[in-house]
């Protein structure tokens, strides 16, 4: 059973110590690292140009073009991973404008709709640095180093990063679902082996290629709709493998940027699906709450 969370208002100046603190590591896993926090100097759009790119559905024979583009986005979307509960281990490495962060590795466990339990360690020393309890209305994170607790509602990611999302997006990054695909398809288009669908939500535009013989996503482009913003997110989708039947993705590349670029590869292993498993997290009585 889940421990209760007690509610805690935002103190932003103790926010931006925690966020300092754990440096890409919380980001990363709190979905965060789609857009850095800092405001851009730069359009990041110009790297891929849905224009030259993407086509608007033709005029002639129209019925039959929407029929089709229905047709495959509904198999697009067909092949999200339905489960009932997941674990992994993960390798992360990442780089930034600094060069490169210290590796880390993430046992993620995920029962659905319910818990999101991360332990994360530093590679090298194979020393649990922070462990992490996400629910669809809470956070709990436990920094190891500083023996200290912090209790904060979900909008309190949202607060952080300024990224509208839910728990269901984190759920679905972690899996390897799309993550804000919206259902009006402003774009379509086909070229050899892939099809192109672009799709519009309030936020975000989303150009997703998916292989046209199995309809499994390879790349997704997350562009912001606030140009004065220009977050822009690349994620690509590599060796796909059957995991308890389910095909899973278990390399990504991730490139974000919105001031500074911030680029991360996330390399899978030990991947299990509607296992038995435990989201428990125990807090030290001599922790500090905060």
């Amino acid at each position: 059973m889940l421990r209760s969370v007690e509610k805690v208002g935002l103190d932003i100046p103790e926010n931006k110590r925690i966020m300092k603190n754990c440096n890409v590591i919380f980001f990363v896993f709190t979905c965060s690292l789609f857009f850095t926090a800092c405001r851009t100097t730069k359009d990041i759009n110009k790297a891929i140009q849905p224009k030259e790119v993407v086509q608007p559905v033709p005029n002639k024979d129209e019925e039959d073009s929407i029929k089709m583009v229905r047709a495959d986005f509904d198999a697009f979307k067909k092949n999200n991973i339905d489960f009932k509960t997941f674990q992994a281990k993960i390798k992360v490495e990442s780089s930034g404008a600094q060069g490169k962060n210290q590796d880390l590795t993430a046992v993620v466990r995920i029962v659905k709709d319910s818990a999101i339990w991360i332990s994360l360690s530093a590679s090298i020393l194979n020393v649990e640095v922070y462990r992490v309890l996400i629910t669809p209305d809470s956070v709990i994170l436990l920094n190891k180093q500083e023996k200290e607790v912090l209790f904060r509602s979900l909008d309190y990611l949202q607060e952080v990063t300024q990224i509208p999302f839910d728990y269901k997006t984190l759920q679905d990054f972690f899996i390897g679902n799309p993550i804000f695909m919206g259902d009006s398809i402003t774009s379509y288009r086909k070229i050899e082996g892939h099809i192109l669908i672009s799709t519009i939500t309030k936020e975000f535009k989303n150009l997703f290629t998916i292989q046209s013989s199995d309809h499994l996503i390879t790349h997704l482009k997350l562009d912001d709709i606030d140009k004065t913003k220009s977050r822009t997110a690349d994620i690509t989708f590599e060796d796909y493998q059957p995991v308890d039947a389910i095909i899973f993705s278990s390399i990504r590349h991730i490139s974000v940027s919105e001031k500074k670029k911030l680029d991360i590869h996330l390399q899978y292993k030990q991947v299990e699906f509607n296992k038995e498993l435990s989201v428990h997290l125990s807090i030290p009585k001599n922790y500090l709450r905060k």
